[in-house]
């Protein structure tokens, strides 16, 4: 796992850092070395366990490990999730998409000397901090990540990601599925007061996108018919 994570020596940080400070958001195209994000996508393809995570009926988060989503018969996996487009349809926030938590893992041992735990490592390493520093001038000094993937019938309803005491400065979306097409869904969105769509991010391969804290945002719903699964690693960048 050599080139598990190499930053690409192309990004304009000036360049990027008048972009976040006008916009307060960004994407940083090419970001990983081509090596690099290659290596990443096939320990999501290969090696990642892919569990579940959903807004229950009452709004509150649940997930299902790999393993126990394996293990249950095909109807009662169906049902998982069924709460959360119903929030949606009451306008209420909702996500279904699969997950592993990385930090989780990490912290718990889940499985030792997998490279996602490496990787959490590398994210919050110096190299990649420093980028985020001197692109958004958030003096971040770690950040947690989740592996996530959204197939057909996934998406993560409007919000702004502002939670008391979590510290979050920074989101990040570093994107690694490949020629995915607009009728797709899965664009990262960005959304005003008056809930108009203000900008509209593909999930470029290799792109990481960043933006300040709060901003309303969602995922755009993925149709049945997508054929492939959207990849990524997000998470938030704080300063405590």
């Amino acid at each position: 796992m050599k080139s598990l994570f190499d930053l690409a020596p192309r990004a304009d940080r000036s360049a990027l850092a008048e972009t976040f400070a006008r916009e307060r958001r960004v994407r940083i195209d090419d970001v990983l070395t081509d090596a690099t994000a290659a290596e990443i996508h096939d320990v999501l393809t290969r090696e990642t366990d892919w569990g579940l995570g959903w807004t229950g009926a009452g709004g509150e988060a649940a997930n299902i490990r790999g393993a126990a989503l394996r293990a249950l018969a095909p109807p009662a996996r169906a049902a998982l999730g069924e709460a959360a487009p119903q929030r949606a349809r009451r306008g209420e926030f909702a996500f279904v998409y699969g997950r592993y938590p990385m930090l989780d893992a990490y912290r718990e041992g889940w499985d030792p000397g997998h490279p996602l735990d490496l990787l959490l490592e590398h994210i919050n390493a110096e190299p990649l901090l420093d980028l985020i520093r001197a692109v958004t001038g958030e003096a971040v000094i770690k950040a947690d990540a989740q592996a996530t993937l959204y197939a057909p019938g996934h998406f993560l309803t409007q919000h702004s990601d502002d939670q008391a005491g979590e510290n979050r400065r920074v989101a990040y979306v570093l994107n690694l599925c490949r020629d995915w097409r607009p009728d797709w869904g899965g664009y990262l969105l960005f959304h005003d007061d008056a809930g108009d769509v203000i900008a509209g991010w593909r999930p470029r391969f290799n792109s990481l996108s960043l933006f300040a804290v709060p901003q309303l945002h969602s995922v755009s719903y993925v149709p049945p018919f997508a054929p492939v699964e959207r990849f990524a690693i997000t998470g938030w960048f704080r300063d405590a």
